[in-house]
C-alpha cells in the first residue's frame, strides 16, 4: 500500500510540482489549499506525512501545525514546514514549534523524494 502524503499549500503550481515528483515515485498524493484545508485534510485522512507551507492567506502553516500536533489524533503525524522565507534560526524555530523537519523554496527537485524518504523512515536530515 502506498504511503500517503498530503501538500498543504496556496500556490497551484507548487502544489502540481510537488504532486507530479511524489506521485512518480510511487506515494498516494493529497492536496490542501491553505492552513484550515490542511488541518481538515490530515484529521480525515491521517497521511504518513504533512509538507506545510507556512505562509497562507488565512490559516498559515504554524498554525495549522500547531493545531494538529495539539489534537492527540494527529499529534504523531509526521510535518514538515515548507517555506520560502529562509533565514537563519528558521529550522530551530520550526522545531521547536512540532514540525519534523524544514524545506526551503525553491525545493531541490532531485534531493526531494530522498529527503521524504528518510522522513517517512524517521530518520533526521
Amino acid at each position: 500500500m502506498p504511503q500517503k502524503i498530503l501538500i498543504v499549500e496556496d500556490n497551484s503550481n507548487n502544489r502540481s510540482l510537488f504532486r507530479d515528483i511524489l506521485s512518480i515515485h510511487g506515494y498516494e498524493v493529497s492536496e490542501a489549499v491553505d492552513g484550515q484545508d490542511g488541518v481538515d485534510q490530515a484529521r480525515k485522512l491521517i497521511p504518513d506525512l504533512i509538507l506545510m507551507d507556512i505562509q497562507m492567506p488565512g490559516m498559515d502553516g504554524m498554525t495549522a501545525g500547531s493545531i494538529l500536533k495539539a489534537d492527540p489524533a494527529t499529534a504523531s503525524l509526521k510535518i514538515i514546514a515548507l517555506t520560502s522565507f529562509a533565514m537563519l534560526g528558521d529550522r530551530e524555530k520550526f522545531l521547536e514549534a512540532g514540525f519534523d523537519g524544514y524545506i526551503s523554496k525553491p525545493i531541490n527537485t532531485r534531493e526531494l523524494p530522498e529527503q521524504i524518504k528518510q522522513w517517512l523512515e524517521g530518520g533526521p536530515l
